[in-house]
């Protein structure tokens, strides 16, 4: 292929959280053979929802050479060993969905397909009895995971809290000492390839001319290039995620920081808080159909743990996604792409799976129709696992009188998700494709914390000794009973984790 056609320059559109991860991301990998510009504006704000994240972020953080200590001290960080829900199932009933496994790995059948022959068998042990992490976040501790695979802390996964607004701005330094160039101003022209249709280069308002081959779209809910340059359409799930709002507000740090993340069911939607070093970021999701502003922001204020830190900034989406995130030589990654609310801290992880799949398929030039179709195929399918496990919780609860539970619990499921649900009621099975995002940990808790219990168990549990297994799954139980009290505090973890001085 001709040197001329190569991609030498991409430039990405907007900062923030997708901007910056996009363009740290893209030096480190690409280094000097590329030349990465982004344009962005002090005017224009960003959304911010992303202080959540789950445990595929420790692949991003080991593809940037991230340094912990470093980037913990810079955003407010705290570890997250999971989410608890509050009143979701029904009114009253909390279950936590933890990182990590449940019981240990056994030879032979799942280990939750044991736990389910014992429950058969008369076992009354909750599924949340064999988590180490549920139990450890609980109690305010923290650990990470063993690498020997014989220790119960093996089981253990994490993520992090952190402030959206600094890690950016922590990425930004990076980045530019990596030779990323940020040029300061807004969007005033996209200039497009008369015969080609690509995008050439970008222009701002004081006149600056940003040429490229390939440009990312991380203009957020605006899409300014996926959208108004190359017309990709919008897929509506609202149908199926009826919240379209969002208030949030920051609060007055409390200790201990707790290890997780809690959501809490409300009249109209869900609650959330995201514990920090430095504050808790709250949040109330909502339908506006259900629920005013005015009441959503005085919901959200009168359930603060501390004092209010600022003025409630309101949020307007549509849950959906592009099903062509990459047309032509534009790729949208973050908000542009789509947007599933945070209820399971994916906001960040999809910003990095577009970046991890743009690298995997990244062109020879900018515009490649084979290559986008399959960054395409790959982002949709995995956009509709997630927004899935999303309705999970929404459809499967019972006892909630208010219209919107009442409208989730009638809706009219996905086929994908209809069949997830049946054979797990019917014997336990979670049939899972190699590259989906939530794996058996997570779909087994949501499952049975939302009340949809499996009546059977896969038939190679039968091979087991029943006496011996129910025995097995009830000491299993009692080591992790034991193990939880002897990990660190999770502020102590914490601050040993930046160093002295760090907090």
């Amino acid at each position: 292929m001709a040197e001329r056609e190569r991609v030498r320059r991409v430039v990405i559109l907007g900062g923030g959280t997708a901007g910056w991860m996009t363009a740290i991301a893209l030096a480190r990998q690409l280094g000097r053979s590329v030349a990465v510009t982004l344009l962005e504006s002090e005017e224009i704000g960003t959304v911010g929802v992303g202080e959540a994240t789950i445990p595929t972020i420790h692949w991003f953080n080991q593809l940037i050479g991230l340094d912990e200590a470093a980037f913990l001290r810079a955003t407010g960080a705290t570890y997250k060993l999971g989410i608890e829900f509050v009143d979701w199932a029904r009114p009253g009933h909390r279950y936590f969905h933890p990182f990590g496994h449940y019981g240990a790995a056994l030879p032979g059948v799942a280990f939750h397909h044991r736990w389910l022959r014992a429950r058969a068998e008369g076992l009354d042990l909750p599924l949340a009895a064999l988590s180490l992490a549920t139990h450890a976040a609980l109690d305010g501790r923290f650990a990470k995971p063993a690498t020997e695979q014989r220790s119960i802390l093996s089981t253990l996964g994490y993520a992090y809290h952190f402030d959206a607004g600094r890690y950016a701005a922590h990425l930004r330094g990076l980045a530019e000492a990596a030779g990323v160039v940020r040029v300061e101003g807004r969007l005033a022209a996209v200039e497009r390839d008369a015969a080609s249709g690509r995008v050439a280069a970008l222009t701002t308002k004081r006149g600056e001319r940003l040429a490229g081959e390939l440009f990312v779209d991380c203009s957020g809910f605006r899409a300014l290039l996926i959208a108004g340059e190359m017309g990709a359409r919008y897929d509506d799930w609202s149908r199926w995620l009826m919240c379209d709002r969002a208030v949030a507000v920051p609060s007055a740090a409390t200790r201990p920081t707790l290890p997780y993340t809690r959501s809490t069911a409300r009249a109209a939607g869900w609650q959330w808080r995201i514990p920090l070093q430095h504050r808790t970021g709250n949040g109330y999701v909502y339908a506006s159909q259900h629920l005013s502003d005015d009441e959503a922001a005085a919901t959200l204020l009168a359930d603060l743990n501390g004092a209010a830190l600022g003025e409630p900034r309101f949020l307007r989406f549509t849950a959906g996604a592009r099903p062509e995130p990459w047309c032509g030589n534009v790729v949208a990654i973050g908000l542009a792409a789509g947007f599933l609310e945070p209820l399971e801290s994916t906001s960040i992880h999809l910003i990095q799976s577009g970046i991890a799949k743009l690298l995997t398929l990244f062109p020879e030039r900018g515009d490649d129709a084979a290559l986008a179709a399959r960054y395409n195929r790959l982002m949709a399918a995995e956009m509709e696992r997630i927004r899935d496990f999303l309705i999970l919780h929404y459809h499967a609860q019972r006892g909630k009188p208010e219209p919107l539970w009442q409208a989730c619990r009638a809706m009219a499921l996905p086929e994908a998700l209809v069949e997830r649900e049946a054979l797990y009621r019917r014997g336990g099975r979670l049939m899972l494709e190699a590259d989906e995002l939530f794996r058996e940990a997570s779909w087994l808790a949501v499952l049975e914390g939302q009340g949809i219990a499996a009546e059977g168990y896969h038939p190679l549990a039968d091979a087991l000794d029943g006496a011996g297994n129910i025995e097995q799954v009830r000491a299993l139980a009692g080591l992790i009973a034991r193990a939880a009290p002897t990990l660190p505090m999770h502020d102590d973890a914490l601050a040993a984790a930046m160093g002295e001085g760090g907090r």
